[in-house]
């Protein structure tokens, strides 16, 4: 059987919505499409992000929170009920490639850790009966709080009080084909260990970079020393061939004092120089045949998100859709720029004309649909 795969291609991003202003998921379709980001995730089933993904072709993990962990665990009639409801509802249109189900679940406090393999095999089971199986995978992302040790990466383990949730979901995992999902952040690890860990190595920089003195491998850059501690781990544990998928990184824009890393110049860097790295489609120095695939954490500035100010500024854009900083990727063009383009006039051979400003309007994400109707409307 073919193993269902929730990520085609390189580049991914997430999409959080802890915000009170940013644009509406109809507005961040046309965003996307606009940067041609095709593999998308949200941490919800929000109904209007899925109506809205409707007919797109945009590729979408949805989430299943950890709060509802624990119904969907002990509950197998509850489980199907979620699926036919988020899921099934919403397909063929939306293309619901995966499900997350929980979010850093392991390694800090265990509120949620029992009903973690539960949940996944009452989901797992839910779109098996109902034959979707083969079209959504499952999944759940790690922090590196997992890991005991990470650096040489060959030295990286399962933390003890992990092992315990970690081997029965890898098993299960390794049975229906799923991956091993990583939440990696060479800022937090770059913040944690500022006398220890070069910037540069962070930001995929030229910098002397690191030897692993075991498997004798170099590492010019961080972020793939952490994947392959990843692989360390889950050798160790006994399930070596598992893919490894970067499901969160990213680089903070803006921070408190404490945090001086945080720059929307060291974002840029690490946001450029991490497409670039993707663009290549090439593994790490251990896995050099499994081509990396990494979804960029995030689209939106969260202004609700608590904690330090950093948190809030991982954006790649800012709430109304325009840049935080320059990667190759166009903001957002609001209404007024439509209205200007609007009030154009055609002249001479209006049809020819009329198509040529359609198509540029559109090629550069100027353009909803309903924008493109009134354009044909008024001329």
């Amino acid at each position: 059987s073919v193993t269902v795969q929730a990520f085609t291609g390189t580049y991914g991003i997430n999409y959080g919505r802890i915000a009170n202003n940013i644009l509406s998921p109809d507005d961040v379709v046309t965003l996307l499409r606009a940067a041609k980001i095709k593999n998308v995730r949200i941490y919800d089933f929000d109904q209007s992000v899925l109506k809205a993904f409707s007919g797109t072709g945009l590729e979408l993990v949805v989430g299943l929170p950890n709060e509802n962990l624990r119904d969907v665990s002990a509950n197998a009639d509850h489980a199907m009920n979620w699926v036919k409801d988020n899921v099934l509802a919403y397909l063929p249109d939306t293309h619901i490639r995966g499900i997350a189900i929980g979010n850093e679940v392991l390694g800090s406090s265990d509120e949620f850790s029992g009903f973690l393999l539960g949940a996944v095999k009452n989901v797992y089971n839910a779109l098996d009966k109902l034959k979707l199986s083969h079209l959504v995978q499952i999944t759940t992302a790690h922090s590196q709080a997992v890991f005991a040790d990470s650096f040489p990466p060959s030295s990286c383990v399962f933390k003890d009080n992990v092992v315990q949730y970690m081997k029965p979901l890898l098993e299960f995992f390794s049975q229906i084909g799923s991956p091993f999902c990583l939440n990696a952040y060479p800022f937090l690890a770059y913040m944690y260990n500022k006398d220890q860990i070069d910037i540069n190595y962070a930001l995929f920089l030229p910098t002397k970079g690191a030897d692993d003195p075991k498997t004798k491998l170099h590492y010019d850059n961080l972020l793939d020393a952490q994947i392959d501690a990843a692989y360390a781990a889950l050798e160790d544990a006994g399930y070596g061939k598992m893919e490894v998928i970067v499901t969160e990184t990213g680089w903070a824009s803006h921070g408190d004092e404490n945090e001086a890393a945080a720059t929307a110049n060291n974002a840029r860097t690490y946001n450029y120089n991490l497409r670039k790295r993707l663009a290549k489609m090439k593994g790490t120095p251990l896995r050099p045949k499994s081509v990396l695939k990494v979804y960029v954490f995030a689209i939106f500035n969260e202004n609700l998100k608590p904690g330090p100010t950093s948190e809030r500024n991982f954006g790649l854009f800012k709430p109304d859709g325009s840049i935080s900083y320059d990667i190759g990727f166009h903001g957002f063009k609001s209404s007024s720029a439509d209205s200007s383009l609007l009030s154009l006039k055609v002249q001479g051979n209006s049809s020819i004309q009329l198509v040529r400003l359609l198509l540029h309007n559109i090629n550069n994400g100027y353009c909803t649909t309903a924008c493109v109707v009134k354009m044909v409307i008024e001329h």
